[in-house]
């Protein structure tokens, strides 16, 4: 990794005094600015420090967020957009809130407008319409799940886009999205800069499925996995109540395994855990279906939990398609294995009772949980900060429990996901008990 990539631009100088003045009394603590040599360390452990002493080289830092002495846009002459792009996740609410409210009592900006359905309220052709965001418009927005601006996916004409922010002389943009919303977001960044054009592009990280590089959590997450504790413990009354019962359970994860790991973790009656970053078999000695059979035999009920993008490979035969964001479409995991488990043991007349269960659209429509509403608030106020500081090009995110700034190419790069060879997954094996392999011996002919 090159430092210089975690650089986030700058629109130009700030001149503008912040209305966030520190307090005149000597007796009151101030108010903490932040200043631009602060930075947080990607790896804060003792042997990443010995290796850039050994090296010579500055280690890899981010930005720190929060409030700027001296502002780049003045907040009397400053409008605001904001749109949500992608598939709904807790928190969207809390997030929209939280940039009004912040916006207008913070620093004195009564002109913000909603566009509607995504990035496609920025093009004239769908004709939405755009929305005035006052405090009282969003008051109680927070207490109910997705999104009251809307939601779309697909990529839409930059052009046009930027266009929009012209004609409506929009000096900051926040897109709330995951890495197809931050990917259109540098794209009109891109677009702004070719224009030379001074409008600061603000992203606030929305992927339910924890999957941001460099960014430990998103918004979302914790309400996700905890809904799903709930479910899971329901599900596993389900398969305790009946002999060699089992409830399988499908969760999101296109292409990371977070929610199904951390759901797995927060109530420990999961007895597997499949998840895209882990090849398995079905069949063989030390394939899963093996493994589920002889958890039946010994304990008589089996709980798992599998992520939407687990095993993918096993629909090779399968043409594959993209959405409208060009995210490669899963095919059904959980109703495929349900209907494997269900051959496979009536094939060898192994008596068994299955109950399977897909929550998704319930828990991505729910509303934030109470700590997960914080973590919105306190995205949003950041993303405030860096923008009135005439940051650009950037996602608001928190690494090592503080909140930074990062460049949004290095975020998009590449999908975060679960190490197998790491911590979580080992903590994963010890909670369920499941093979640390299900993989048969390479050569080794399978007989179903």
């Amino acid at each position: 990794m090159n430092q210089e990539a975690f650089y986030v631009k700058k629109l130009g100088k700030c001149n503008v005094q912040s209305p966030l003045l520190q307090t005149p009394r000597g007796d009151t603590p101030s108010y903490k600015f932040v200043s631009d040599p602060e930075r947080i360390l990607y790896d804060n452990t003792l042997e990443g420090f010995k290796t850039s002493l050994k090296n010579g080289k500055e280690p890899i830092s981010f930005e720190k967020a929060g409030p700027h002495g001296h502002l780049f846009f003045e907040p009397a002459k400053t409008k605001v957009g904001i749109v949500t792009c992608g598939g709904l996740c807790p928190g969207l609410n809390n997030v929209i809130r939280s940039l009004v409210n912040h916006l207008f009592y913070r620093y004195g900006i009564n002109r913000v407008i909603g566009f509607k359905y995504g990035y496609e309220g920025l093009i004239p052709k769908y004709n939405h319409e755009v929305v005035e965001l006052t405090p009282e418009k969003v008051d109680a927005i927070h207490l109910t799940g997705g999104t009251i601006l809307g939601s779309s996916r697909g990529v839409q004409d930059v052009g046009q886009m930027v266009d929009t922010l012209e004609i409506m002389n929009l000096n900051i943009l926040f897109c709330i999205g995951g890495d197809g919303t931050l990917r259109g977001a540098h794209a009109i960044h891109e677009e702004i800069e070719r224009r030379k054009l001074k409008i600061a592009v603000a992203g606030i990280p929305k992927t339910i499925d924890n999957d941001i590089s460099f960014i430990e959590k998103s918004f979302g997450f914790e309400t996700a996995f905890t809904i799903a504790n709930d479910i899971i413990r329901y599900a596993h009354n389900e398969a305790h109540g009946a002999y060699n019962g089992i409830a399988l359970l499908k969760l999101m994860g296109r292409d990371s395994g977070f929610i199904a790991a951390y759901a797995a973790l927060s109530i420990q009656e999961v007895n597997f855990v499949l998840v895209p970053e882990m090849k398995f078999d079905l069949y063989g000695p030390y394939g899963f279906l093996k493994a589920l059979r002889k958890r039946l035999e010994e304990r008589h009920h089996a709980v798992v939990v599998v992520a939407e993008g687990a095993g993918q490979e096993f629909f090779t035969d399968h043409k594959s398609e993209k959405d409208a964001s060009g995210n490669t479409k899963n095919k059904d995991i959980g109703v495929y294995l349900k209907e494997k488990i269900e051959e496979e043991f009536k094939a060898k007349d192994f008596p068994f009772s299955l109950k399977y269960i897909d929550p998704s659209y319930i828990i991505r429509s729910a509303p934030a949980n109470a700590n997960d509403s914080k973590f919105c608030s306190l995205l949003a106020q950041n993303a405030v900060h860096a923008a009135m500081a005439g940051r650009t090009d950037f996602v608001v995110a928190n690494w090592n429990d503080t909140f930074t700034l990062l460049p949004i190419p290095v975020t998009i790069e590449k999908r975060k996901r679960i190490d197998i060879q790491g911590e979580l997954w080992w903590n994963i094996i010890e909670a369920t008990g499941q093979p640390s392999r299900m993989i048969n011996p390479e050569g080794f002919e399978i007989k179903k």
